[in-house]
């Protein structure tokens, strides 16, 4: 076992003038060193990479580190595991880059250009004639037994016959130094936004090094990416559509959505791509066409760059239980008026029994020999190739056949790469049960590369696999993206997985040509290039910033009115205002409008309305709240400022960890429906209400940013009707509770609505000394100027209405103005102040009535003029 040395950092002095030397630590026996030589020497790469370094450079490594923390989290780069409860995590990213010389790559880009473009030639040939099959050179059970090969595909042929846009494979290198093909991923490969912005954080810490190794640069890949997909989207364009000035092609990048565990990478590449984030329920079709819902009505997509797995993409010919997929997206492709990368179906070639049928189908399609070697591989369906396996490894990795494990219910589980090496003989009976569902794959010992142990002062090294992307061109041919997405196994583990654990380096291709310049964010523009472009807000982007401004209002409110009822709980007027208070937070969500207990006494009301405030509770209350206005805005996180979404992420994190803090979190639920509470009272309520008056200033925050940070479009104009539409209905339900409770004109009463409707100061400047209900209900009610008053917000979100309403393009409705009566024709301050003979005021209460039911038929009328998209063209015409 070699022992741990230490590194010199400058290349030009010998060891024993070595300045800021490092200690490494050994890699195990039997695997190459991505570092070090068998003698101990540095390899060429790494020994340029220190020398640039220098010392300063080495003893800032635990800072560095500290700084791709600081930016992930900043950044809020996450990766969603399914088995995580608690949430994404955050992106796990080395501070050493992966580092690849010119000669080495010249080999890794030649072999996975050939795969790709043989991989391209598989799925062209079993969706067509299929003479791979009838030549015997791939056994039918192998594709069609695959749940990856869609039946509804058959046939099919996409423009200029390609069928994949997209290529990824999985590289190791063996103890020899031989770079190995361990897996394709042809499905939906992920990875090209997490390498790029690995890329963004890493190269900054190293610019010198970045530099003067002349390493290669991404931009240009990505950019032949957009232009393959847009060369063949204009293919799909009408003659029509080509000849309109100014018309381009759609291209949509469609994701499963936030819970997808790659959804970071999603928004990042089509944000820096320039293409629509959408979602199955994004997209329609009509008449054979692929259609966004958009705020103007339908607009037609002409390509989509899916991240959605295969099955998903169509309910109607796929799997009929999915509801991330677009029904009829299969119909579409087939009348040719849409173009899919990569094509549903071409998963099955990931299979890894495919690895040992490829040398003889490179042969037979290409008339070549692979230069990239797979792993050495026995499918258990032929049982010549279980025999072999059996006598020649003892001892192999057993992986399934298909996705899933094996494929039938009645069918041993098979192991897979996590479970290590298996002795074949004990699985001898289960594998001859169900052949076809095991592949034996010989054990490939990965080469090792260095990591950066934080705070120890040392390198250690880690097993790692290198995924390089293959992107088609215009003209059928295949270009390599110079770098890749390389991942580490977890400590102490020999199989790479980031679910498991593992992190992630950037990986540096290194050059003997000057870099080039390229890049896909904007260049300069002269100002007589400029012109302004409505930016296109699909309908579930506008419908989730609809729903962050009332939820962000609904927020406001919900925190208010809980301060207001924990500071007035202890003083003389608790006990009147106890009913109006069980009504008040029985209508903002935060007591059950249904539940009895808290209606027996102040102590058990206080006991109800601590309990429901976390966001696992059972009430609507503010933890739910905030759970939803975080879910809406990171879907319309392209909207929004940087400080914006983190303020928002904050509200709720941190509102979430005081409440652990205070032991205020529902415990493990009991016979699946009671919740009991580890110390529901007694609290601190000081320490409580400490939080909400954070919560309160984070609240007024994104107010603010919704205010003064966002684009004042059509978008905006939605965010701001959410928020008032929630605004008038919550302050009108507030007032008629107060009305109805018979304390609109009790002097505790005054001071509960103002309050509450945030006028406090106004009044008193206004009315100082007066405690009388016309003068209330002018501040509150009538008075245009005052931001929380009812008659002023009404007035403002229904001009808002009516100028979304001009500016969409979309199919003509009623107006607003019709269904809104004006303000003018609101009842009188003289009329409100009308007592009735019991003392609730009635036309107070009806007005009061009347703006709630307008608020929840605006917010219906609202989702079905343009969220919903559900009756056909013609129909969507008003006259």
């Amino acid at each position: 076992m070699p022992t741990q040395s230490t590194l010199p950092f400058d290349s030009s002095a010998s060891d024993d003038e070595a300045r800021a030397p490092l200690r490494t630590l050994p890699v195990r026996a039997g695997h190459w060193d991505e570092l070090q030589t068998a003698e101990g020497a540095l390899r060429e790469p790494w020994r340029q990479f220190f020398g640039l370094l220098g010392k300063p450079g080495v003893a800032g490594f635990d800072s560095a580190a500290a700084s791709v923390e600081r930016q992930v989290r900043e950044n809020d780069i996450t990766y969603n595991v399914y088995a995580d409860a608690g949430g994404p995590r955050p992106w796990s990213l080395d501070v050493l880059p992966f580092i690849i010389d010119e000669a080495e790559w010249a080999q890794i880009e030649r072999g996975a250009a050939q795969r790709a473009r043989l991989l391209n030639e598989i799925v062209a040939d079993i969706y067509g004639p299929q003479t791979l099959l009838a030549r015997g050179l791939l056994p039918p059970a192998l594709v069609f037994g695959h749940p990856g090969y869609l039946r509804a595909v058959k046939g099919f042929v996409p423009p200029e016959g390609q069928y994949l846009q997209i290529v990824a494979l999985d590289l190791a290198r063996s103890p020899e130094g031989q770079w190995t093909v361990v897996s394709h991923r042809t499905e939906a490969p992920s990875g090209l936004g997490y390498l790029l912005e690995n890329r963004l954080i890493v190269s900054s810490l190293f610019a010198e090094p970045f530099r003067t190794m002349r390493v290669h640069r991404l931009a240009p890949s990505y950019s032949q990416l957009v232009a393959t997909l847009a060369a063949a989207a204009r293919a799909i364009m009408s003659a029509d559509e080509r000849s309109m000035s100014g018309a381009s092609a759609h291209i949509v990048l469609l994701t499963p959505g936030p819970f997808s565990e790659t959804y970071f990478e999603h928004v990042f590449l089509a944000r820096y791509l320039g293409l629509t984030l959408v979602e199955g329920k994004d997209l329609t079709v009509r008449d054979d066409m692929l259609y966004l819902k958009t705020l103007d009505g339908l607009e037609r997509v002409h390509a989509v760059l899916r991240r959605l797995d295969d099955t998903f993409c169509d309910p109607v010919e796929l799997r009929a239980d999915s509801t991330i997929g677009v029904p009829g997206l299969l119909q579409v492709m087939r009348a040719g008026n849409v173009m899919v990368s990569n094509v549903p179906g071409a998963g099955f070639v990931e299979s890894p029994a495919l690895h040992g049928f490829m040398p003889g189908i490179a042969r037979a399609l290409l008339g070549e020999d692979l230069a990239l070697p797979g792993i050495a591989t026995w499918w258990c369906g032929e049982d010549a190739a279980w025999q072999d396996a059996l006598a020649q490894v003892p001892e192999a990795l057993l992986v399934p056949t298909w996705p899933g494990g094996a494929n039938a219910s009645a069918a041993p589980t098979v192991p897979g790469l996590a479970a290590g090496l298996q002795t074949l003989a004990d699985w001898r009976e289960r594998i001859e049960q169900l052949p076809d569902a095991f592949t034996v794959q010989q054990p490939l010992r990965y080469s090792y590369t260095p990591r950066y142990e934080n705070g120890a002062g040392m390198l250690g090294a880690r097993p790692a696999v290198l995924r390089v992307y293959a992107i088609a061109d215009q003209e059928c041919g295949w270009r390599v993206l110079p770098g890749g997405f390389t991942r580490l196994a977890a400590e102490h583990q020999e199989s790479v997985s980031m679910q498991m654990g593992g992190s992630s380096v950037d990986t540096w291709v290194l050059s003997s040509q000057p870099g080039s310049t390229f890049t896909l964010l904007p260049s300069p523009i002269k100002p007589g290039e400029l012109h302004r472009e409505r930016r296109r807000v699909p309908s579930r982007s506008a419908e989730n910033l609809f729903w962050a401004g009332r939820y962000g209002e609904r927020a406001e409110n919900g925190v208010r009115l809980c301060r207001l009822i924990l500071g007035s709980l202890e003083g003389s007027d608790a006990e009147e205002l106890f009913g109006t208070f069980i009504e008040l937070a029985a209508a903002n969500g935060l007591v059950s409008a249904t539940g009895h207990e808290a209606r027996r006494s102040l102590d058990d009301f206080e006991r109800a309305l601590v309990a429901n405030l976390h966001e696992n509770a059972g009430a609507t209350g503010i933890g739910r709240t905030l759970a939803s206005q975080a879910y809406a805005c990171g879907e319309i996180r392209g909207r929004l400022s940087n400080d914006h979404w983190r303020t928002v992420l904050a509200s709720r994190n941190d509102f979430r960890d005081a409440l652990h803090a205070l032991s205020l979190v529902p415990a493990a639920a009991r016979n699946g429906t009671t919740l009991e509470f580890r110390r529901p009272t007694p609290y601190d309520r000081i320490a409580l209400m400490g939080a909400l008056d954070t919560l309160a200033t984070q609240l007024s925050a994104i107010s603010g940013c919704q205010g003064d940070r966002m684009t004042r479009d059509e978008a905006w104009r939605l965010l701001f009707a959410g928020r008032h539409i929630e605004r008038v209905a919550t302050l009108a339900t507030m007032l008629r509770i107060a009305a109805h409770e018979r304390t609109l004109a009790t002097p505790a009463g005054f001071d509960v609505l103002l309050q509450l409707f945030d006028s406090t100061l106004t009044y008193r400047s206004l009315y100082p000394g007066r405690l009388e209900v016309p003068a209330l209900l002018d501040v509150i009610v009538t008075d245009p100027t005052n931001p929380r008053g009812l008659y002023g917000v009404y007035a403002r979100l229904r001009a808002r209405l009516d100028e979304i309403a001009q500016a969409s393009r979309g199919p003509r409705r009623e107006p607003f103005a019709s269904q809104l009566a004006s303000v003018e024709a609101l009842p009188t301050l003289e009329v409100l102040c009308e007592p009735g003979e019991d003392g609730r005021y009635p036309a107070l209460t009806a007005l009061c009535d009347s703006f709630a039911e307008r608020m929840a038929a605006m917010s219906n009328e609202i989702s079905a003029r343009w969220f919903s998209h559900a009756v056909p063209l013609a129909a969507q015409v008003w006259s």
